[in-house]
């Protein structure tokens, strides 16, 4: 089986040029994210129905209390003693992979992600499913890259490509998994990426419609006609939900924080155990990633919202009810990840949007009854904007709600609602929820070409390590004997610890070097001189750059962590690399 599989990438070479090839590989890649999505679903649905399934709605359950525990435990354990290896934040994993692995993903992501959020989601994890699968879609991708060989630039389209029909797949919306992609992911959109692209998006809506059927999922039908004085109040409603994102945003950031000081496992998981079934216990609708919820307000159902909980049949608590799960989700989402479990943020993002959008219309209508905003389709154009905030990304918030509600009528409130949110989050947070963690370490690749190239470099690969060590007390005839066996003018002085105290530099030393009666008199401590700036092996490429065109040097010392000594950098190799990924990186 595997020679046929290595004879396959020399029969395509010969048969089809390189873009059908890699239209070909995308429509693999498509059909196997569908299936991936298509069973990721299954488990979470099935998991959740046999705990779940023929509850007394009139009362709260115990239940909520034992599951959720349950679902981290297993989850945790499942990741760490058969995966061995993190999965969380599925997103992030895929934006460092872009920009710092090349294009690789462990294979394990093609099926660990499944079963972690699975067991996470199924028990009752406030959490998504689209972060793990986008993560499975992009393994695939990445995987199906390096088995049919394809070099850097390809594997990554095909990392891209999984993405997009992950999320086309679970949603029933390729134009969003396309989207999704471009903005979040931000693979450039070219000839050579859009095509491919389409094809494993398409695929994936294909092979789940073939599989579930092709109806929309969520139900949505309004007759709203959108005037021009419908502006202020969906303007406001985007504001509004920029600000719901950033308090998102920030408090997960800050929570996560928090279980990364537990001392162990163990301690995650009890805390956020104990944290998630609390908070679920108190109220149920934020068990398993909350699309009930949403079905139920977007189809003038909100009393049912107060279901299970100790607020059954008051109907009157429904708006402070409302209010209080959109302060409290974001704990019980971080205590799910944090504790041990395996999800994403796709979920609770529209969560929040469409609980937003409800409140904010119902105390609209409160104070400006003769500007009617039906609570139903500010629902769903809350969903458009929290998931433009969060996400950093307006256009996918604009086609995936329209695509999961067929709401194609109202494109233009969605388009307002999303931009006023995105608008709203950018003045206070620069990147996205997803990539923050990469951004900080200046680790994310953006549309700005130039810091793409600096972000893919690699600052080991233009060290050169290759001079040998000089040490303070060394002769000078000793210095000369050594230096004039190499061709370069620049050398490190070291002690016994490897640290760098200096750097000999030949250029200005030459009216000492043919002066041999001051051989005996010097050492290498008498000559050496201080470099003009240092760097770090932890150094991002534009500090690199921007310490060349500070100092005006061609050549500096790198050192490590400790401050020992690692190599030369030389400003002529940097901007030959440079150049070379430059021109690499611009070519369809």
């Amino acid at each position: 089986m595997s020679v046929r599989l290595k004879a396959i990438p020399d029969w395509c070479g010969a048969h089809l040029s390189e873009r059908q090839y890699h239209v070909l590989l995308a429509f693999i890649v498509g059909v196997l994210s569908a299936l991936a999505a298509t069973v990721m679903k299954w488990l979470i649905e099935t998991i959740s129905h046999l705990l779940t399934g023929g509850l007394d709605v009139t009362v709260s359950n115990w239940r909520y209390l034992v599951f959720p525990v349950i679902g981290i435990a297993l989850s945790a354990l499942f990741i760490r003693y058969i995966v061995r290896d993190d999965i969380g934040h599925g997103v992030t994993k895929i934006l460092y992979a872009i920009s710092r692995r090349q294009g690789h993903i462990k294979s394990h992501n093609t099926w660990s992600s499944i079963v972690a959020s699975a067991l996470t989601i199924g028990f009752g994890g406030s959490v998504g499913a689209e972060s793990p699968i986008a993560l499975t879609g992009s393994a695939i991708g990445s995987d199906v890259g390096r088995r049919f060989g394809m070099d850097h630039r390809a594997t990554m389209i095909l990392i891209g490509c999984g993405a997009s029909a992950a999320v086309a797949a679970i949603f029933k919306a390729p134009i969003a998994g396309l989207v999704f992609t471009l903005e979040v992911l931000m693979v450039d959109l070219t000839m050579a990426s859009l095509l491919p692209l389409l094809v494993a998006s398409i695929t994936a809506t294909c092979v789940t419609y073939a599989i579930s059927g092709g109806g929309a999922m969520f139900h949505f039908e309004t007759a709203l006609t959108f005037e021009v004085h419908d502006v202020l109040s969906v303007a406001l409603l985007g504001i509004v939900c920029g600000l719901v994102s950033l308090y998102f945003t920030r408090t997960m950031s800050r929570f996560e924080q928090f279980f990364t000081r537990l001392p162990s496992m163990w301690a995650r998981i009890l805390t956020g155990g104990i944290i998630l079934a609390a908070l679920i216990y108190l109220f149920p609708s934020l068990y398993g990633e909350g699309y009930n919820t949403v079905e139920l307000l977007l189809n003038g159902r909100a009393e049912e919202v107060l279901n299970n909980s100790l607020f059954y049949g008051r109907t009157g608590f429904l708006i402070p009810y409302l209010g209080l799960i959109l302060v409290v989700k974001v704990f019980a989402a971080t205590a799910t990840n944090g504790g041990g479990g395996c999800g994403g943020t796709f979920a609770p993002s529209l969560f929040l949007g469409c609980i937003a959008g409800y409140v904010f219309s119902t105390l609209w209508n409160g104070y400006f009854p003769s500007f009617n905003a039906p609570e139903t389709v500010f629902a769903l154009l809350g969903m458009a904007g929290v998931m433009s905030g969060v996400f950093h990304a307006p256009l996918t918030g604009v086609f995936l709600i329209a695509e999961l509600t067929g709401g194609y009528t109202l494109f233009m409130p969605l388009m307002i609602v999303s931009v006023a949110s995105y608008l709203t989050i950018v003045a206070f947070e620069p990147h996205s929820i997803y990539a923050q963690r990469l951004a900080r370490r200046g680790e994310l690749l953006t549309h700005h070409k130039d810091n793409a190239i600096l972000t893919l470099m690699s600052l080991d690969a233009v060290i050169d390590k290759r001079q040998p060590l000089l040490t303070r007390d060394m002769p000078m005839a000793h210095m000369v004997q050594v230096i004039s066996r190499g061709t370069e003018y620049m050398f490190p002085v070291v002690n016994a610890g490897g640290a760098l105290v200096g750097i000999i530099n030949i250029n200005n030393l030459r009216h000492l070097m043919y002066r041999t009666e001051l051989y005996r008199l010097y050492t290498v401590e008498n000559l050496m001189e201080q470099p003009v700036a240092v760097l770090r092996t932890g150094d991002t490429m534009r500090s690199v750059m921007d310490a060349f065109d500070n100092t005006e040097a061609t050549k500096l010392p790198v050192l490590d962590a400790e401050g020992r000594f690692v190599g030369f950098v030389s400003k002529n190799t940097l901007y030959a690399s440079y150049r070379k990924m430059m021109r690499d990186f611009s070519e369809e």
